[in-house]
């Protein structure tokens, strides 16, 4: 989220392509990320998901929320960036083609939780980050960009964690660019 955000200011994209990081919004209010963004003079939101009665309510006041931060006659993209639940179909399918996640494995491999132990475990030789666009099935849309780390020798989960997480840093906001440039 917040290379994303950096990048954005950095390289212009309200200039160059209409758009901007309207806002970040979480379900924890002690997320860093809202810090980092208020910090980057980005508003943000908490929606406890805790409120709710039931995930299909939680992401129906979610989808009205990103949706007030939508600029009119322009459809939000929404990235999700830590954001540590499944989506319902219909919260899916209301930004289908523009609701964007980015995963820690080179999908399809790994969907799910505990990815960088998983390839550890399973002998891989590399491992990586998957940014794709979000359907109802978990971690399996269509791939956008990914990115390659080799798996060394005396790897932990944590060690092989921060170097896919610097890659991370640059190709999300490079596959965000890639859909702007395409709208």
């Amino acid at each position: 989220m917040q290379a994303i955000i950096k990048t954005a200011q950095r390289e212009n994209w309200a200039a160059k392509y209409q758009a901007q990081v309207a806002a970040v919004i979480s379900n924890k209010a002690d997320a860093a990320g809202l810090a980092l963004a208020r910090a980057q003079g980005v508003a943000t939101a908490v929606l406890e998901h805790t409120a709710f009665a039931n995930r299909e309510a939680f992401d129906d006041a979610l989808a009205q929320r990103i949706d007030s931060y939508a600029t009119p006659g322009q459809p939000p993209l929404v990235l999700l960036a830590g954001f540590m639940r499944i989506l319902t179909p219909g919260f899916v399918n209301h930004y289908a083609g523009r609701l964007v996640n980015i995963h820690p494995s080179l999908l399809p491999a790994f969907a799910g939780l505990n990815t960088h132990q998983r390839a550890i475990d399973a002998g891989c030789k590399v491992a990586g980050a998957t940014v794709h666009l979000v359907t109802p099935e978990l971690d399996h849309g269509p791939i956008l960009a990914q990115a390659v780390v080799p798996v060394l020798p005396g790897d932990s989960a944590a060690t092989l964690a921060a170097r896919v997480l610097s890659q991370e840093h640059l190709i999300y906001p490079q596959a965000v660019l890639g859909l702007l440039r395409n709208i």
